[in-house]
């Protein structure tokens, strides 16, 4: 590999901040931008990293202009393309025909992510376990569609996604006939994304979420935790970006092998079968039903806050990129360490709704939280000035405790984040973020 190794990372938070955290890791990389990235993710680097705002994820030319801006036309550096809207825009396709070494889907291969509807259909043909469900494209149609499931079953829960993307935030929950009308006219909130939606059971079990790098009909798998999507505790609240979780998910344990079959390899032999030869990361959201999981939902990309735990883990990340980029993934092994990893996101007051009241005030005690032993700090919504760190976003940032097991992880967690605040109060997060899994431990499971 050449000497002087230039990564750029298409990504905006603490995603990027993790994988750009990852690259940082490998000694041949000199050199990071993150477009458009945000000011936080630079504080307290080995290497340098350069922030470049220029880059807008919906826009690939925007993309490649800050590409060539900084590594002009030296073909061996990578760019990994690691957020949804860039993944689904064409990012990929745009710097490969541009002459780049890009890792990440095609704008073909986004679908499985992009649009929820076809790959809802994708899993049935190829017999993956999902929950029943309609696709719509009519407020009319779906109406009278819940009327009818609820006049058969009043009990019934339901969810109402968006078809495309929608910052995680697209999947309503709807536990009764008024509720279901609701979410469907809340559909129209998401603007075109929202314009075809899915109505499908809601079903009832644990959540995990596991990754594994592909490279066509090769894959590795790189490890799996848990998400909380809601904003409050007791997982209630609004649907959020993410709002913490915890690594390795101990609901996972015993059932690798189930997952690799039942989640992997159909939906990676399924996509080669119809002429779609993925290289990335593929994410599959899962749900533990009875004993056998079953898929929520397939990402084309890390998750957030996933990727801020399971990537900490992984000791030869880059090196596992550049095996899948050269064809070589089917020889590679991945190296881990044995660490338990819980993240808790804090956000602005009033996030995933109204926070702009928040924008522009100081954030205390990043830098002795992020000084502490066994805590990673990183960084989503933040911008720096003098020194200092202001909000601005609606999740700000993330704090992630390590230890030998999810109690020691846990402890560090929140001892970090208790030394951080918003000026005026402004800092929300959950107070139960690896709480299952800490039980499970205590109770001796």
């Amino acid at each position: 590999m050449a000497e002087d190794l230039t990564v750029v990372i298409i990504e905006a938070g603490g995603r990027g901040h993790a994988i750009s955290e990852a690259w940082e890791a490998h000694p041949d990389v000199k050199k990071i931008i993150v477009t458009p990235g945000n000011e936080g993710i630079a504080y307290n680097r080995n290497k340098e990293v350069i922030i470049d705002k220029r880059g807008n994820l919906k826009d690939p030319d925007s993309i490649l202009d800050v590409v060539r801006s900084h590594i002009g036309h030296r073909r061996h550096h990578i760019i990994d393309v690691a957020q949804d809207d860039a993944i689904a825009a064409g990012t990929v396709n745009k710097l490969r025909v541009a002459g780049y070494n890009a890792f990440g889907p095609t704008k073909e291969q986004s679908w499985i992510e992009a649009d929820k509807g076809k790959s809802r259909d994708f899993m049935r043909r190829h017999q993956i376990p999902h929950p029943e469900y309609r696709v719509f494209d009519s407020d009319k149609d779906a109406i009278e569609y819940v009327r009818r499931i609820y006049r058969n079953d009043p009990a019934k829960a339901v969810y109402v996604k968006a078809s495309g993307l929608a910052q995680g935030k697209g999947a309503l929950f709807a536990g009764n006939l008024e509720e279901a009308i609701d979410r469907i006219y809340a559909m129209k909130t998401f603007g075109i994304s929202g314009s075809r939606f899915v109505i499908e059971d809601a079903l009832s079990g644990e959540e995990f979420s596991s990754f594994a790098l592909v490279n066509g009909s090769d894959y590795l798998f790189l490890g799996n935790a848990n998400d909380n999507k809601l904003s409050q505790d007791d997982d209630k609240g609004e649907q959020t970006g993410g709002m913490g979780g915890n690594s390795p998910a101990m609901v996972t344990m015993g059932i690798e092998d189930a997952i690799d079959a039942g989640l992997f390899k159909k939906a990676i032999r399924g996509m080669n079968d119809e002429g779609y030869s993925y290289q990335g990361i593929l994410y599959a959201g899962g749900i533990l039903v009875g004993k056998e999981p079953w898929a929520i939902e397939y990402n084309a990309r890390w998750g957030d806050p996933e990727a801020q735990l399971v990537l900490p883990s992984l000791l030869n990340y880059p090196h596992l990129v550049i095996d899948a980029m050269n064809g070589n993934l089917k020889k590679s092994i991945s190296l881990k360490d044995k660490k338990s990893r819980v993240g808790v996101v804090g956000v602005s007051k009033g996030y995933p709704g109204d926070y702009s009241s928040v924008r522009g005030r100081e954030i205390y005690g990043i830098k002795e939280a992020a000084s502490m032993p066994n805590v990673r700090f990183y960084s989503a919504g933040i911008s720096m000035r003098d020194g200092k760190f202001y909000a601005d976003g609606g999740r700000l940032l993330m704090v992630v405790g390590e230890g030998s097991n999810v109690l020691e992880a846990r402890g560090r967690a929140y001892d970090a984040m208790s030394r951080i605040s918003v000026e005026g109060d402004n800092l929300h997060y959950r107070r139960d973020i690896g709480r299952r899994d800490a039980e499970r431990l205590l109770a001796g499971q």
